[in-house]
């Protein structure tokens, strides 16, 4: 009878989530992003998620809450109610926090459910445009001559930004003052004020300047030059190899969201990636849309996490 009981508990379940599921979302969903207005992560995330807000017929809120590379809005998404009303959108940054902080207000691995990755794109190393600085070699040999003297900025510990500095930083043999900031607008924003000589942004949120002949591109963190930026070289072609950073994007769950829930939310992400006007917007922005099912997500951002991991063990960051 106990069996029966438990077999007629377990039927009773998979039957209301499958109905959860159909009926899902009877209601705003809203979507907590983990970097601020303007960033690469946000530009993204709205892009994506405007077009899974028609086929739902229900808004998608976005809300930005940035600041300790991406964790606090990690966090918030942690401790929400896990009824897919309140997702996650982040960068690689969710798989580099582990490593980076000691003690993080959740666990990357049992608080969160990985559902789909949306983008990956190049970070592009910029000045502002009337820097004295025009090649990649420019900016090492002036390091070179007088160390830490350049001021590179970054959005923040941990970050897709963060982390590419480290990467050139190791590669060039270079030394230079890391400026943190709560995202990509900021530091821009420093470098027209003269305060931030270089930075490796992504390259959808530098894209504008960079047409405007605001910033001035040096070089991508790719091994190939991106169809955006066909005339900027890639970091080993600038004279500089070891240094390719590129930057991904993803959204998650709460853990404990119904499983048919998560895959109805990953099956129209990706039917809103593979849309063209999506996919053209994105490619614009300089972007190349990605498909995993949960499945394999899950198993790319735990790979993430070893490979950022050994980066950060060879740069010699210490959690903080």
């Amino acid at each position: 009878m106990k069996r029966m009981f438990g077999t007629l508990v377990a039927m009773l379940a998979a039957c209301a989530f499958q109905a959860l599921a159909q009926g899902y979302p009877n209601k705003p969903v809203h979507v907590i992003i983990s970097f601020t207005p303007g960033s690469s992560t946000d530009i993204v995330g709205r892009i994506v998620m405007q077009k899974v807000a028609e086929y739902w017929g229900q808004p998608v809120v976005p809300e930005n809450r940035a600041g300790a590379g991406g964790s606090i809005g990690s966090a918030a998404v942690a401790r929400a109610a896990p009824d897919g009303y309140t997702l996650l959108i982040n960068s690689s940054a969710h798989s580099v926090n582990p490593a980076i902080y000691a003690k993080l207000p959740y666990d990357t691995l049992k608080d969160f459910i990985d559902v789909v990755p949306l983008a990956v794109q190049p970070n592009v190393l910029v000045v502002s445009g009337s820097s004295p600085y025009a090649t990649l070699m420019d900016v090492v040999n002036a390091a070179r001559a007088k160390p830490g003297v350049l001021n590179f900025g970054h959005a923040g510990i941990g970050s897709g930004t963060h982390l590419n500095t480290e990467r050139f930083i190791a590669a060039s043999g270079i030394k230079v003052t890391e400026i943190p900031f709560k995202g990509t607008p900021e530091v821009i924003t420093n470098i027209f004020g003269g305060s931030i000589d270089c930075y490796w942004a992504p390259i959808s949120a530098a894209m504008s300047n960079i047409k405007s002949g605001r910033l001035r591109p040096l070089a991508v963190s790719t091994p190939k030059r991106n169809s955006q930026l066909p005339e900027v070289p890639t970091t080993g072609e600038a004279g500089v190899s070891g240094a390719d950073a590129p930057l991904w994007f993803g959204l998650w769950a709460p853990a404990g969201t119904p499983a048919d829930i998560v895959a109805k939310i990953s099956v129209d992400v990706r039917r809103a990636l593979a849309d063209p006007g999506v996919r053209e917007k994105l490619a614009n922005l300089g972007n190349d849309t990605m498909d995993m099912p949960p499945e394999e997500f899950a198993r790319f951002v735990r790979s993430e996490m070893e490979a950022y991991g050994r980066i950060i063990t060879a740069a010699g960051i210490k959690p903080q």
